[in-house]
């Protein structure tokens, strides 16, 4: 057992295990990728399954998911966490004379998980290295890099190296759940309608949206009244026949939220558990999120999302419900349940 005075020792000498206690619960994703050297005939055995100890690249790719679900008995200062996902990639890249691996970590988690990416990618390239050391031991690995995160107060970081096109690798390229689908955002704001104020929510909305894969058509700002909003809305699902309308503000407890109350009363339907979960997946970063009318119905063939006013709220409103999407898209078309 630790003694405090060996426990004070140890910060004193410039380590410590950071406390994330605090920290508030997000989707974590990390990329990472790194490549081996190999020599031509290395390469021909690879490509044809011939190496001694049998298929390398595919033993690789399971031993990386096993390295990155094992990185805290590795990594002394890294926290335990529970992966959501972790998918490893190992392919030839004959131009370059390499077996390039890419790795993906997800975890819903208070801490990143670039360190589950990076150690999944070392150890799938170790384990390539041991089974083909026996054919040619002259082999080099290294351009091991974090390519993308993405999650927690910092959003996405992108390597300096890379666009934000090349540092979606094939693995982060699959995760666009609203490709193929249009969407459109409303910002209902008395203040961002007279130019007293920015539209950043509506604006940052609009990113989450086309990073997810969506098509925004529109983007409009109205203010905090009934008939306007009702006006805006109806327009864009029935001229426009939007698969998604998001509402950025108006859900509040002041006499001028009127969102709900403008689009409640023509919706054809309510999706009472979109409210429920943006309140409660929002509970976790305040309390206040309790007194939020958000929540979500169908108009004609449009799925009509309200989410708070704040950017921070957008922001985590939009994470809660995106999983539910696709499924929603779905079963609003006429799609069975499974």
């Amino acid at each position: 057992m630790e003694t405090p005075g060996s426990l004070q020792a140890s910060e004193a000498e410039g380590f410590r295990m950071i406390d994330v206690g605090d920290k508030a619960v997000t989707v974590r994703t990390a990329w990472a990728e790194g490549r081996l050297n190999v020599s031509p005939e290395v390469m021909e055995k690879l490509a044809h399954k011939t190496l001694p100890k049998g298929d390398a690249l595919t033993l690789a790719e399971v031993a990386g998911i096993m390295a990155a679900k094992n990185t805290a008995q590795l990594i002394p200062l890294c926290h335990p966490l529970a992966l959501d996902s972790v998918k490893v990639r190992c392919s030839l890249d004959r131009d370059h004379g390499s077996v390039f691996v890419t790795a993906e970590a997800r975890a819903t988690a208070k801490t990143g998980v670039e360190m589950e990416a990076l150690v999944a990618v070392q150890a799938a390239l170790l384990t390539v290295y041991d089974l083909c050391k026996g054919t040619d031991p002259a082999l080099t690995m290294g351009d091991i890099k974090l390519v993308r995160k993405e999650g927690g107060k910092q959003g996405v970081w992108i390597h300096p190296s890379r666009t934000a096109q090349e540092s979606m690798t094939s693995s982060a390229k699959a995760v666009v759940p609203l490709s193929g689908h249009t969407a459109a955002v409303l910002t209902i704001s008395d203040r961002c309608w007279t130019g007293e104020a920015q539209d950043s929510s509506g604006q940052l909305l609009k990113e989450h949206l086309e990073k997810a894969g969506a098509q925004v058509l529109r983007h409009a700002i109205v203010p905090d009244e009934v008939d306007a909003i009702r006006q805006q809305v109806s327009l864009w699902a029935e001229n426009d026949h939007v698969d998604v309308i998001v509402c950025t503000g108006g859900t509040g407890l002041s006499p001028r939220d009127r969102t709900p109350e403008a689009l409640h009363s023509i919706w054809d339907k309510d999706i009472p558990g979109f409210g429920e979960l943006l309140r409660s997946s929002g509970a976790q970063h305040t309390p206040y999120s309790y007194l939020s009318r958000s929540g979500a119905g169908i108009l004609g063939r449009s799925l009509v999302i309200l989410l708070p006013g704040s950017s921070k709220a957008v922001t985590q409103g939009f994470d809660a419900v995106l999983p539910l999407l696709k499924h929603a898209f779905h079963t609003l078309r006429g799609g069975n349940h499974t």
